[in-house]
């Protein structure tokens, strides 16, 4: 295979009739979804070349997805601009980006019209009415590669630009393959996407999905501030599989919405994207007993997982969730400051991997590719990339690998370098607590602990005095009936802090 096209075409071919996918709107069948996205790529072919981008803005649904293959019919690749964003940021992403032309529908053309010229918004509707081009669309096929850019996804950067990260064909081939294999994904399942489409968590919904014929459910992003009608969707879908954020998974067990409804068709549970709470993740296991459940690992960068763990229901995970092995084609490892391997337990390096799966690199951003992207310091006899994650983990006695904190969120406090994930573990454990976040203010040098739950802060703070050293404990502790969160769905550490009293 050299292009996730034929995912589709292949699906397309065996199960023409079946539902491929569902949205807001309804439902479309393979051959239909075929069809209208080769309709888009002829319109496409003769504006967009191979190998350039292309930006989308519409909400997740069908119509992204026809405009996402249409786009890759043509050769060039998609770039989800999320109409929630505030326009001042997807300005600064179409800044970096330069993208010659925008499909939109007419619900955002207005909002597209901001950043585009008007001869370079195109609407959805507009380009499915296009006959179809064979011999365009054959053309553009015979001279793309496997390594040939599928889509970018912005992600924020240090200086406060985004930071687009080019992912190829080959890289989520490469991925999906073993992933749907390890998993025994097949036609029979309904995948309930959580994730926004510029998250690549919806990567493996998307392409799961069309690699083996099964069923996407698109979940209106409205559901998830109503419970109820997000567990009647699950139950009315017979949705079979979720791979989820942690948040999305939270927002249900916090609010007892399994005590609700069960979605008891639902066979495996895949999550991602923060460490997850033991008592969450208790609720959801009790409720779903019969269920598989997988720890994800891994950052945009590497295409979506580097590492899995599936969890023993027999065992108790005091010491956490461990992150697990590397996916097959996947090499894992740790550095230390002296970029020497770290293989001795309980000693703390950097997660670094190599394979097919890592990105192309930042778009149009060299130098942030340059120190990301690097070259493999174990190997000195030829030129290998390697990408060095910036989240640091540990073995333990048993050889299994746990996460151990960003870089990032290691902080320096009264003279003691500090964890917050560490912290954040401690809070977890005390009785009362439904989940918990700290946040550091270095300007300010105070460190804040943000928690739900109905414990008092006098004994929260008497407690934890209990469990940390005085330096671990934080000054200020703030209750708060949410968190506010990412775009992709991580609670957002900055928001916290902003919203302190």
């Amino acid at each position: 295979m050299r292009n996730v096209l034929e995912y589709l075409e292949n699906s397309a071919a065996i199960y023409p009739d079946k539902i491929a996918v569902t949205d807001e709107q309804g439902g479309i069948t393979y051959r239909e979804l075929q069809e209208a996205c080769r309709r888009v790529g002829s319109a496409m072919a003769e504006r967009t070349r191979i190998g350039t981008p292309v930006a989308v803005m519409m909400e997740k649904g069908i119509r992204a997805l026809c405009a996402f293959w249409g786009t890759v019919y043509a050769g060039g690749y998609y770039v989800l601009l999320n109409p929630d964003l505030p326009v001042s940021r997807l300005a600064q992403i179409q800044s970096v980006l330069q993208a010659g032309y925008v499909i939109t529908d007419a619900v955002h053309k207005e909002i597209a019209g901001e950043l585009f010229p008007a001869e370079a918004v195109l609407l959805i509707e507009d380009l499915q009415t296009t006959a179809v081009d064979e011999g365009a669309l054959n053309g553009v096929r015979s001279r793309m590669i496997d390594t040939d850019p599928l889509y970018a996804n912005f992600t924020s950067g240090s200086t406060g630009v985004p930071k687009g990260v080019v992912v190829s064909h080959r890289s989520v081939i490469d991925f999906i393959d073993v992933f749907t294999e390890l998993f025994s994904i097949t036609k029979e399942d309904i995948i309930a996407n959580q994730a926004p489409f510029d998250f690549d968590v919806s990567v493996k919904d998307i392409y799961s999905a069309m690699k083996v014929g099964g069923t996407l459910t698109v979940v209106p992003k409205q559901l998830f501030s109503r419970p109820k009608e997000l567990l009647d969707l699950l139950c009315e879908q017979k949705v079979t599989t979720m791979i989820w954020a942690v948040s999305a998974l939270c927002l249900i067990s916090t609010f007892h919405g399994l005590d609700y409804r069960v979605p008891e068709t639902v066979d495996r549970v895949l999550f991602s994207g923060e460490v997850m709470p033991a008592k969450h993740l208790r609720t959801w296991m009790e409720h779903l007993p019969n269920a598989q459940f997988v720890n994800l690992y891994g950052p945009t960068e590497i295409t979506c997982n580097c590492t899995y763990h599936i969890l023993d229901r027999e065992r108790s995970y005091e010491q956490g969730i461990p992150i697990g092995r590397a996916f097959p084609n996947e090499h894992v490892f740790l550095l230390d400051g002296d970029d020497r391997e770290v293989t001795t337990p309980d000693t703390v390096g950097e997660i670094c991997v190599r394979g097919s799966a890592l990105a192309l690199g930042y778009y149009k951003n060299p130098q942030q590719t340059e120190k990301a992207f690097t070259a493999n310091p174990l190997n000195d006899c030829y030129p290998e990339r390697i990408y060095r994650t910036g989240d640091l983990g540990r073995y333990s006695e048993d050889g299994e690998l746990f996460f151990s904190g960003r870089k990032d969120f290691q902080i320096k406090y009264m003279g003691h370098r500090i964890e917050l994930e560490e912290i954040e573990l401690a809070i977890s454990a005390i009785p009362g607590i439904e989940r918990c976040c700290c946040a550091f203010d270095e300007k300010k040098q105070k460190l804040y602990g943000f928690y739900i739950g109905e414990i008092e802060k006098k004994e929260l703070h008497g407690r934890l005095r209990e469990l940390l050293p005085i330096f671990m404990v934080p000054g200020i502790l703030c209750p708060v009936t949410e968190f506010p969160l990412t775009k992709n769905g991580k609670v957002d550490r900055k928001g916290l802090l902003e919203r302190r009293g």
